[in-house]
């Protein structure tokens, strides 16, 4: 459990790959058909709307090629930092898109900060707003190891310790 706490605060898988041991990982380009850093997040991604989860695509020139992908949805700015609402693993290296409100074939949800293993959509409140970040890493592993419905902390440790290249759109949203 100790070896766990630099991954859950800000600055381990989350804020940056400090604790998976590479300083420079590849890059990937990150977005969505529906919206970008420069818009808003569409209410029918939050609970203020359908809470459906978001289509994302991704592309880069890897090195290598990834044995998986996966996908982390969280808030850095939550009271309880970062609060996860996604965990998506499993994404077989051929996929670089995933649709809106469907997973693509093989791919397993985490459990997240509710404790479901599901997309919780966020929900943001008041007038000011909220920065939500929607990050994919490219894997040196398949993750097969876990299941669907796998522990959030499992989760975050097997990405972190795997990551080859990392991309991630990062947009803001109000109720």
């Amino acid at each position: 459990m100790a070896a766990l706490l630099p991954l859950l605060g800000g600055c381990g898988l989350l804020g940056g790959l400090s604790a998976s041991g590479l300083s420079t990982p590849a890059s990937l380009a990150v977005m969505s058909p529906d919206f970008s850093a420069d818009r808003a997040l569409p209410p029918q991604y939050t609970c203020h709307g359908a809470g459906l989860s978001p289509p994302l695509l991704w592309s880069g020139g890897l090195a290598r090629k990834p044995k998986s992908y996966a996908i982390v949805v969280d808030d850095g700015q939550a009271p309880i930092t970062p609060y996860i609402y996604w965990i998506v693993f499993g994404i077989s290296p051929d996929t670089t898109a995933i649709a809106q409100n469907q997973l693509p074939t093989g791919a397993r949800e985490a459990l997240n900060s509710k404790g479901t293993a599901r997309y919780d959509p966020p929900c943001p409140v008041g007038n000011q707003p909220h920065t939500y970040r929607f990050t994919v890493y490219a894997l040196n592993a398949s993750l097969s190891n876990l299941r669907n419905g796998a522990g959030l902390r499992q989760t975050w440790a097997m990405i972190a310790s795997h990551v080859i290249a990392v991309g991630r759109l990062t947009v803001r949203a109000k109720q």
